[in-house]
């Protein structure tokens, strides 16, 4: 077992973006952004979980618009394009599947 404690970090800065755990077949990234931020387009190799937990955020997938808020999933296959924007200050878990 292994416990993870996320720590808040917004009130010291702005936008943040780390990692807080590996294995072998996943990543799990933590990013915590102030409303109105945003993390520019980009892919991941693998499948993608991402997790709201606080907030809400806009995600472009591939041109589709979808917002997520703290009762919301989003996975996104390999490759898909994807950029996202803070509309309320908020916390996404990102698990990266590794291929």
């Amino acid at each position: 077992m292994q416990h993870i404690q996320i720590e808040q970090l917004l009130q010291d800065k702005v936008k943040h973006a780390g990692k807080v755990a590996a294995g072998a077949g996943y990543d799990v990234m933590n990013i915590q952004l102030k409303a109105g931020e945003s993390i520019a387009e980009h892919t991941a190799p693998g499948e993608v979980l991402i997790i709201c937990r606080k907030g809400r955020v806009k995600f472009d997938v591939e041109g589709q618009i979808t917002e997520l808020d703290a009762d919301a999933l989003l996975m996104l296959e390999p490759n898909e394009k994807h950029s996202l924007e803070a509309v309320e200050d908020c916390e996404v878990v990102v698990v990266r599947l590794k291929k």
